[in-house]
């Protein structure tokens, strides 16, 4: 029997057990989907795993992403053959892609939290993950090649080992959510330990065409040990905890950093005309305030002619902030110059700009007093500044501070100066 034959007689073996358990009760159910993880004994080197940057990659994942959710409902076909939304536009949304031999065949976004919020949080009510404390982002726009749909999850459970390696080492976050039809909450719950917003099933979901939907979030601080508390002793090919936790995919690509970056902005110019003014008209159905955000984040004069237009008059209405904002993730020592032999007091910040930068501390600290601080700007790049705290940020999780930098060594300066001229990752690498 040909490996198609038997992947065939597997998926429709499984899907016969699905709708049998479906009338079970949920401990039961879900230690039966457990048992139906089927995990290949080593990955398949023509399977890689990336950022989708490039204008084919990208083609690919929105073309796929559209089929797909054509085909279950969840929008009507465009004429572009893309599915393309406005939180694709953002350095904030990072779209992940699964290649075979080159082509791609899966795709994942992970939309964190930006200046336009999150697809689901204008229908499910999330003040309690956010009251745990961490970044939160929310994993959408999954969809598999038809080809691959069958292949028992050899796209799949590395896409997202991928999505929780990515959040965790690079995208600084803690939290994920997802917005999922009905009749897969299960395979979330079950398999990945998900657990359900507050919210009731959602009977119509705007973001996908009014198909009903429920919530769900999944807390990646407490991920390794759920895992390995429902799949401890299975074996190997049914372990999802050793694949997160325990094997290393070589075939997983993170992008390089020289600075702790946790956005990965991929869109130059012409990749944001050609996805968002000519395939598609997605600026176009903007509104003025979304459209003025658009230019506060993309203040570089390269993307003022692709970006779209603001009423004049909405735009003296509507405030922004006013510095621009890089985010990152640097460990930093706090050191007051106070006369006294004081411990360093820890931070991290958060993002950065031209003589100014905020940050988190575990401990209350004093306004408008000098500091010396030191900055692990990446793995290889330390900056020592001088700065003062200039007032306290409001922030539901641990106290923020904004600070002025007063004095900043080469290191500080080149990192900035590398960020406010880059367009991409990739040019902010080379700009360093």
């Amino acid at each position: 029997m040909s490996p198609v034959s038997r992947n065939t007689l597997r998926h429709r073996a499984h899907q016969l057990l699905r709708s049998t358990l479906r009338l079970a009760p949920p401990p039961l159910r879900f230690a039966a989907m457990r048992q139906m993880v089927d995990l290949p004994s080593r990955p398949d080197p023509r399977l890689s795993f990336k950022i989708a940057e490039t204008e084919d990659e990208l083609e690919a994942c929105f073309g796929i992403l559209h089929d797909a959710y054509v085909s279950e409902g969840f929008m009507t076909p465009h004429p572009s053959g893309l599915r393309v939304t406005p939180y694709h536009a953002l350095p904030t949304t990072t779209t992940l892609c699964a290649l075979f031999d080159g082509q791609v065949v899966g795709t994942v976004s992970i939309v964190r939290e930006g200046v336009f919020g999150f697809p689901m949080q204008k229908i499910f009510d999330i003040s309690h993950v956010r009251a745990q404390g961490g970044n939160i982002a929310e994993v959408s726009a999954l969809a598999i090649h038809p080809d691959f749909r069958r292949s028992g999850g050899r796209i799949l459970f590395p896409l997202m080992k991928f999505v929780h390696q990515y959040c965790t080492e690079q995208f600084d976050t803690r939290h994920v959510l997802i917005a999922v039809n009905p009749a897969r909450i299960d395979l979330y719950e079950a398999l990945l330990m998900f657990r359900r917003l507050r919210a009731a099933p959602v009977e119509r979901y705007d973001f996908v065409n009014g198909a009903p939907a429920v919530g769900a979030s999944l807390d990646f601080a407490h991920f390794d040990s759920n895992l390995a508390r429902v799949y401890g002793r299975r074996a190997p090919q049914r372990d999802l905890h050793r694949l997160f936790f325990r094997t290393r995919l070589p075939n997983l690509q993170l992008p390089d950093r020289r600075y702790y970056t946790t956005n990965h902005a991929v869109l130059t110019p012409a990749l944001m005309d050609h996805f968002f003014n000519q395939r598609t008209q997605v600026f176009d159905q903007l509104d003025q305030r979304q459209r003025c955000l658009l230019r506060s984040i993309y203040d570089l004069e390269a993307y003022a002619p692709v970006l779209p237009a603001v009423d004049p008059a909405a735009a003296a209405r509507i405030e922004l902030r006013r510095h621009p904002r890089h985010s990152v993730c640097c460990p930093a020592q706090l050191q007051l110059d106070s006369g006294q032999r004081l411990p360093p007091v820890a931070l991290n910040i958060l993002h950065l700009g031209e003589g100014r930068f905020e940050a988190e501390s575990a401990e209350p600290l004093p306004q408008n007093q000098a500091a010396q601080i030191t900055v692990q700007l990446g793995a290889t790049v330390r900056a020592v500044i001088t700065a003062r705290v200039s007032n306290a940020v409001r922030s539901a999780q641990q106290p923020r501070y904004a600070f002025d930098v007063q004095q900043a060594d080469g290191a500080w300066s080149q990192c900035v100066s590398a960020l406010q001229r880059s367009q991409t990752h990739r040019e902010l690498a080379l700009a360093a």
